[in-house]
């Protein structure tokens, strides 16, 4: 099933687009979830505060392979609104060779470099071994992750955002099962939840996978489609390698960030931990706004419709805001309930610290939803290059509040590091990204006008 974003209303398409993506992200958090809550009830505090502290390195690198997974969508996306299904089919099968290329060599290189990113980060001395036992394995689904995420962009720039919903909530239903098995059962530990987390995830890379193959007519190879080709390869990673970049530099941020956490001592480490896993869940509906605007400026760039797209950013941006008010309400009367859920004897400092940075978050949430909304339209609009940009500005204010804010005011300063890298990195998206698509409207009448030239000089 195909969805073409460029007629109709703006606000009922990147709806109708963003909803089955936030289901989808919340069944993805299903994975975590399930790991964080059965090992913090089973396995103890610990071993939640070591899988926790792996958050931020675990994001740099999963996230730079769907950052780079998802930057290969927008040429799909350009190609499906333009109609020039060959071109499309193209990009498909060159994304396959270069998942799998990529998918081995980042893996070799992180499992290599593991133990030694968790000694820089000050990781404590009672959660290192949990968070090595648990960050190596999870690293091993590396190429499972690729393949979820390549598929499953070339299904959403196709404008089918619902099947790999599907897919996915099979498969976290799955690892729910194998994480009480292995944990309960074969007493694995954070070990087992983890094999659990790549298991269950290859499984919904396949399934996507067969999908795409089998129920997408406008996807079925032709002579010469599967063909290798080294300029469409760069084309993929010139879309790719900025998404990966911007995913990247905010997460070096993030790991700075963390290790000044843990520098403060282990129960900020676990209320941080809490805290990270509760945002991870009420932010999901800026994610897949983020992703939705991708797409939705992908296939409109192709159409050349610039002004549709600015008000697909309006229509964004009036659900972002109805979303925030429901990430405070959540924080503010209901952190203690969440807590619960990851720990059967929470510690009410723990829990305190937790609900204290989670309503930083969520005071702060619309810049948020603003840096998802304008930095992944930029990146649809072929600015890539700019959302990079974004990313540093993010990296650079959390590296700050690491090194001379955190020392100063503690955990206060942690609950103010990431409110303030948003504001930063708005305060450069907003701006850039309508000069953007001002440029685009100029680029696009410019075709426009030696296309109709060519046309009157024609005998």
């Amino acid at each position: 099933m195909t969805r073409d974003l460029t007629k109709g209303s703006p606000m009922r398409n990147i709806l109708g687009f963003a909803v089955p993506i936030f289901l989808g992200l919340l069944l993805q958090q299903v994975y975590n979830l399930a790991d964080t809550v059965i090992v913090g009830r089973f396995v103890g505090a610990d071993a939640l505060g070591g899988v926790g502290s792996t958050n931020s390195l675990n994001f740099l690198v999963l996230g730079s392979c769907i950052g780079l997974c998802m930057g290969f969508g927008i040429p799909a996306a350009n190609a499906f609104g333009a109609g020039d299904y060959a071109r499309l089919r193209r990009y498909v099968a060159n994304s396959v060779y270069v998942c799998a290329a990529l998918g081995a060599a980042i893996m070799a290189v992180v499992l290599i470099f593991c133990r030694p990113i968790l000694s820089s980060m000050h990781t404590t001395a009672e959660t290192y071994d949990y968070a090595y036992g648990y960050i190596h394995w999870i690293f091993w689904g590396i190429p499972f992750v690729m393949l979820y995420n390549m598929t499953s962009a070339v299904i959403r720039a196709v404008g089918d955002s619902k099947s790999p919903v599907l897919f996915l909530a099979i498969a976290a239903g799955i690892n729910v099962a194998l994480d009480l098995a292995f944990i309960l059962i074969l007493r694995m530990g954070v070990e087992g939840a983890a094999i659990a987390t790549d298991l269950s995830q290859g499984i919904s890379g396949a399934l996507c996978l067969i999908y795409l193959r089998r129920k997408l007519p406008i996807l079925r190879m032709q002579p010469g489609d599967r063909a290798f080709s080294w300029r469409i390869a760069g084309h993929l990673v010139e879309n790719g390698l900025p998404m990966a970049l911007q995913y990247a530099v905010t997460a070096i941020g993030s790991i700075l960030l963390q290790s000044a956490v843990n520098a403060l001592g282990t129960v900020y480490v676990n209320a941080a931990a809490l805290s990270g896993k509760l945002y991870q869940m009420l932010a999901c509906p800026y994610d897949a706004l983020g992703t939705t605007m991708a797409t939705y400026a992908g296939q409109n760039t192709g159409a050349g419709q610039p002004a549709r797209i600015r008000r697909g950013l309006g229509a964004a941006m009036l659900i972002s805001a109805v979303c925030s008010a429901g990430f405070f309400l959540a924080a503010r009367y209901f952190t203690p309930q969440m807590c619960a859920l990851f720990l059967s004897d929470p510690q009410p400092d723990v829990v305190a610290l937790a609900q204290r940075q989670l309503l930083a978050f969520a005071l702060a949430s619309f810049l948020l939803a603003g840096v998802n909304v304008y930095r992944f339209t930029l990146q649809g609009i072929g600015y890539s290059y700019l959302a990079i940009v974004s990313g540093v500005i993010e990296m650079i204010a959390r590296a700050l509040a690491a090194l001379a804010v955190v020392p100063a005011l503690g955990f206060t300063g942690v609950c103010l590091a990431s409110p303030a890298a948003w504001v930063f990195a708005d305060c450069f998206l907003v701006p850039a990204c309508y000069l953007c698509l001002g440029r685009l409207k100029k680029r696009l009448q410019e075709a426009a006008r030696v296309r109709a030239l060519a046309e009157n000089a024609a005998p």
